[in-house]
């Protein structure tokens, strides 16, 4: 079972529940008894009662020392999935390989291959897990276990819809649907078509497939599996606008969810709450869903439900008028998607690297087998053809992975161009040019709407001593001081721009001149309460301020720059430190 490698467990279970649990082992599941019988079970209740497996795991490692070799193999394997399952993927990795290198048993190596396959996507290296599924998948037709080839086939399923290729990924879950051997059921493999289907854009909240795997995993009583598949029909109805549809379902889920105390679950569901309430309207109540959900994330963690989660966050705080807490908020919401998308791009690029290795010729492995033999025979005729052909082959595939690493530099490049032709380079803010475009778009929209705007121009006194005193280094840290003060005052519909060296334009939109001064007043007071230490020494930076309201200079771009520049120099020569309107400058003006 998959989980995300940023993620711990969260365990739910009882003192209670482990004791009843306890008490259901007979005594004929005794290790002192049957020990070979004990581990069979204990494997085989993993997804369907993890509680009880993990009890059962306790008490045959007391019995340990009196297992056999191949029983302690055994054991491992279980520890292995354990340790995954509670996301200590380090310790997982080692105990697979081990089993993998020296248990000398085919079917367990098998088994425990297939689980390294999933520890190695969950840890996000990519390039070992399809390295290892192209070798896992070459030799397919070699396990012959019906057990460890069904996991296998279920495994390599989701590393194919992982990697993009959905069409392979549902041929792979077909294969283990048609081959269900004895002790396990169609719910692995329905639940690995699911996934496919859902990663393809391919299913929808009616989707007979859908259907068909929750019924089979409640019947065959795998909750986790169940809860899965449910909760990708709750996404389902949030996408397809029936929110109260979702939240009837995620009602009745959420005991089921609790039991099973499985991380990713419990994530999701808050995430899908909070979603469906923001879609109802009740903003109150998706705000306190999504923050559950971001408070259970380690530090650093890129998730895509974190993503959505704060992009909840981000639109209700907007609708609530917290204009602070929604920038903060949808600052921590691209951090997460740009991550997340990060993550899809390595993802891809991992599997073109290992796609030489793809062996999707061998899904139908009885057919396979015979047109295998009669290449094998061409390729004892003429072999210098084949040498050949392998040869336009490795070729082949190194000039497409030239086009797809030169068009992801390409491409790469023409988002730094595009960001770096649109913001400053030192503070990350509009440039001079992008400022003044976006400047003169938003007052021609304001004048067709009858609203009102300020216009501030910022100019940090005294800067070029900075400079000489204390170097560009120290000057460039003041800048971006001065920055991050300003933005703290500014909603998210403000412009913000660097006008050349120590001077700066904010465009306050939808903003009277009262509420324009009182703005500019607190920006001032934010500068000046913003130090920077520099040799154990602390250097106080301030600003004068000029204002031009749209009230009493128009729209035109130029005139409220000249109206506001104005000012700005009545601010200087008043002493600095202060703010200038233009109502001010023109009373001074008649006054003269």
């Amino acid at each position: 079972m998959s989980r995300p490698s940023s993620r711990g467990r969260v365990w739910l279970a009882g003192a209670i529940l482990a004791w009843c649990l306890l008490a259901q082992v007979s005594q004929a599941d005794s290790p002192a008894m049957n020990p070979g019988v004990f581990l069979e079970q204990a494997e085989a209740l993993r997804t369907r009662d993890h509680p009880r497996f993990v009890v059962m795991l306790d008490r045959i490692h007391r019995e340990a020392p009196n297992l056999t070799p191949a029983q302690q193999w055994h054991l491992r394997y279980l520890d292995a999935w354990e340790a995954m399952f509670e996301g200590d993927y380090t310790a997982s990795e080692t105990q697979l390989r081990e089993i993998i290198d020296r248990s000398g048993n085919d079917v367990l190596a098998a088994k425990a291959s297939g689980l390294l396959l999933n520890n190695l996507a969950l840890n996000r290296r990519y390039e070992d897990a399809f390295t290892l599924a192209n070798r896992l998948a070459a030799g397919l037709d070699q396990v012959k276990d019906p057990q460890a080839r069904f996991l296998l086939q279920s495994d390599l399923s989701q590393m194919l819809s992982l990697a993009g290729q959905i069409d392979l990924a549902i041929q792979y879950a077909h294969m283990a649907e048609q081959a269900v051997p004895p002790g396990e059921n169609l719910c692995r493999p329905l639940s690995r078509e699911v996934a496919a289907l859902y990663n393809g854009k391919r299913l929808t909240s009616t989707s007979q497939e859908l259907q068909r795997a929750i019924e089979k995993c409640d019947a065959t009583d795998q909750p986790a599996f169940s809860n899965s598949m449910q909760l990708v029909l709750v996404n389902l109805y949030i996408e397809e606008g029936k929110p109260s549809m979702a939240l009837a379902l995620l009602d009745r889920l959420s005991a089921s969810i609790r039991t099973s105390a499985y991380y990713p679950h419990i994530l999701s569901a808050k995430v899908q709450r909070a979603q469906a309430l923001a879609a109802l309207g009740r903003d109150k109540d998706a705000r306190a869903a999504a923050l559950v959900a971001v408070a259970m994330a380690k530090p650093g963690s890129i998730d895509q439900a974190l993503a959505e989660a704060y992009k909840v966050l981000y639109r209700t705080e907007k609708r609530l008028g917290n204009a602070a807490a929604a920038l903060s908020f949808y600052e921590h919401y691209v951090v997460q998607d740009r991550g997340y998308l990060d993550d899809i791009s390595a993802r891809t690029l991992a599997y073109e690297v290992a796609r030489q290795h793809m062996l999707a010729q061998k899904l139908e492995t009885e057919r396979l087998s015979k047109q295998n033999k009669i290449l094998r025979l061409q390729q004892a005729l003429d072999t210098k053809a084949v040498e050949t052909s392998r040869l336009y082959n490795v070729l082949l595939l190194l000039v497409l992975a030239s086009i797809v690493f030169w068009l992801f530099r390409l491409k790469r490049s023409q988002l730094r161009f595009m960001r770096l032709s649109r913001l400053d380079g030192l503070t990350g803010i509009l440039n001079h040019q992008h400022f003044i475009c976006r400047t003169e778009r938003a007052l021609q929209l304001l004048n067709k709407k009858v609203g009102h705007a300020c216009l501030i121009v910022l100019d940090l006194d005294h800067f070029k001593l900075v400079n000489d005193t204390h170097g560009h280094a120290t000057g460039d840290t003041v800048l971006k001081r001065a920055v991050a003060a300003c933005q703290q005052q500014l909603r998210p519909v403000d412009l913000f721009g660097r006008l050349g060296g120590e001077e700066f334009g904010i465009l306050l939109y939808e903003c009277s001149r009262e509420q324009g001064m009182d703005i500019a007043n607190r920006i001032r007071a934010a500068i000046l309460e913003s130090p920077v230490s520099k040799d154990g020494f602390e250097i106080t930076i301030s600003a004068s301020v000029g204002l031009a309201s749209t009230a009493t200079s128009g729209y035109g771009v130029q005139r409220l720059c000249r109206e506001a520049d104005a000012a700005l120099y009545r601010a200087k020569r008043a002493g600095r430190n202060c703010v200038m309107g233009d109502l001010e400058v023109a009373n001074a003006l008649v006054q003269a």
